[in-house]
């Protein structure tokens, strides 16, 4: 397994949402070994579902970058908590999580994956284990599993797009595992859970081991394929 922190050292990252928990706690892990730049509606205004403000951005960076992580992301939005029935889909919610949790995602890869450095770059998106069809055993939570799902099919499909001309590039989903944070204290049941630092610890290490035959992929924290 390659060690980012060695191959990485000294070379450009983008973090997009770095205000948030796990963004904050990559850009100060990030920033340890490589020069960080991150970008937040909250700090930049920077907002990942307007395209004009994507490509504005994308027009105001030098890179290119070795590494682009997308950390955006809701499980709330507006207040609109996740369904524990199909009685209670709200259509504006619905199409709420996938504007902040599909579309932006899939905005970031078309402006921003151009700025991918030449050789070996990785573009890795947080996704969300309940995103997964085939590991969804216990129902609800409608439009947010909808929006990571459909995140996961586009970053798969950019994947594609992307390996003709980056050989060596590699786009991931990742599942950060179950992340304690203001908000998702009340979601987290019995789930065994870290803090921020921790997870982006993890997902760092992760990603070093990333190779371009796993481009596409959709992983955890523990690096191990999650299932569509």
């Amino acid at each position: 397994m390659t060690d980012l922190k060695t191959e990485f050292r000294g070379k450009n990252a983008l973090v997009l949402g770095g205000t948030g928990a796990i963004g904050a706690a990559l850009t100060d892990a990030l920033g340890r070994f490589m020069a960080v730049e991150a970008l937040s509606r909250r700090d930049n205004g920077f907002d990942i579902t307007q395209e004009a403000s994507v490509a504005a951005w994308a027009g105001r960076l030098t890179g290119p970058y070795h590494l682009i992580f997308n950390a955006t992301g809701a499980l709330e939005i507006e207040g609109a908590a996740p369904e524990k029935a199909l009685g209670a889909l709200a259509p504006e919610a619905f199409l709420e999580q996938v504007k902040l949790n599909a579309l932006g995602p899939a905005l970031a890869l078309k402006h921003l994956s151009p700025m991918l450095a030449e050789g070996r770059a990785i573009f890795a998106s947080l996704s969300a284990r309940v995103g997964s069809i085939g590991d969804n055993g216990l129902g609800g939570w409608y439009s947010y599993r909808a929006a990571k799902a459909a995140q996961n099919q586009l970053l798969h499909t950019a994947a594609i797009e992307i390996g003709r001309k980056r050989k060596e590039a590699v786009v991931v989903a990742l599942h950060p595992g179950t992340v304690t944070s203001d908000l998702t204290r009340k979601y987290l049941g019995r789930h065994p859970s870290g803090g921020p630092a921790e997870a982006a610890e993890n997902l760092i290490r992760v990603l070093g081991g990333l190779t371009p035959e796993q481009s596409g992929g959709f992983f955890d924290w523990k690096g191990e394929p999650v299932p569509w």
